[in-house]
């Protein structure tokens, strides 16, 4: 292997590294008291390298954060069970993924992170509703009912530490929410008198 080859695997490696404590970190100290120096430290390297790599704390917590849910193609479930689909799928990630901890947390108090929020929403979860939801314009607000849900359970759960919250079982949490989401993806629309 060259020197070259060497250096680039290195750096990968360092940038791993600090993207991997950084979603830690912030999803334990919120963005706000999350700190280079913490982060490096648990990084185990000296500060000035995540400048290097992410400029700043914007850019580390934009990197840290990058977000693709892999939502379920809603061709690939019958159109019944889409709500089911999409809360085991959301809970599953929040069980797995820090980073949506991190981005909760954040999101309430920074408008970067509550704009990457809004652009995950936009760019995954609009595109579900419009395929399933009687009326393609109505799919922005459904999508966002259904994210109220999810994103409710998960302050609730993973953040704020509920402990009802947290005693349900992901089956629970399946059975309780599912039905909700489904009304809010294929319901038609309800008529105010």
């Amino acid at each position: 292997m060259s020197d070259e080859q060497q250096a680039g695997r290195r750096s990968d490696t360092t940038r791993a590294s600090i993207l991997a404590a950084a979603r830690e970190r912030f999803a334990a100290d919120g963005y706000e008291r999350a700190t280079i120096r913490a982060i490096a430290r648990d990084a185990r390297i000296d500060p000035s390298m995540v400048m290097r790599y992410f400029t700043n704390k914007e850019g580390l917590f934009a990197a840290a954060v990058a977000l693709d849910l892999e939502l379920p193609d809603p061709a690939d479930a019958p159109r019944e069970e889409l709500g089911r689909t999409l809360v085991r799928h959301f809970v599953n990630l929040w069980e797995e993924n820090e980073v949506l901890t991190a981005l909760l947390r954040v999101g309430v108090t920074n408008p970067a992170a509550a704009e990457r929020m809004q652009g995950v929403l936009r760019d995954q979860l609009i595109p579900v509703a419009r395929h399933v939801c009687p009326d393609p314009e109505q799919a922005p607000a459904r999508a966002a009912l259904c994210a109220s849900q999810v994103l409710g359970l998960a302050l609730t759960r993973y953040v704020l530490r509920f402990p009802a919250s947290v005693a349900l079982s992901g089956e629970e949490i399946v059975d309780w929410l599912a039905p909700t989401l489904q009304r809010y993806l294929t319901a038609e629309l309800p008529h105010t008198p």
